[in-house]
């Protein structure tokens, strides 16, 4: 098992709108793909960021995946209506521990 952390650092401002949209249309499509471990906004350190963690069978099945949501036409139609809310895009893959409780 891997988890991809996912962070987008979006308008000031639009935070709540993005979860909303993102929550509503772009979900229902991405969870097709990949299974949905948290999703969380900032605080503290950089604002007006939103941080997913998504989980995979392994950096194999991640790629796979990503390619079959690149294909989705309902996942094309969504992407450009995401984007205006976007300023910063960032993602890193963790492996977890042995003693992790997430494996």
């Amino acid at each position: 098992m891997i988890f991809e952390h996912r962070t987008y650092r979006v308008s000031p401002g639009k935070a709540a709108e993005f979860l909303k949209l993102y929550e509503v249309e772009g979900l229902p499509l991405i969870s097709r793909y990949a299974r949905l471990i948290g999703c969380w906004t900032t605080e503290s350190g950089v604002l007006n960021s939103v941080l997913f963690v998504w989980a995979y069978e392994d950096l194999g099945h991640r790629t796979s995946q990503r390619a079959k949501l690149a294909q989705d036409a309902e996942w094309q139609a969504f992407v450009p209506r995401m984007l205006p809310y976007l300023v910063h895009q960032e993602s890193f893959f963790l492996t977890p521990a042995s003693f992790s409780p997430l494996k």
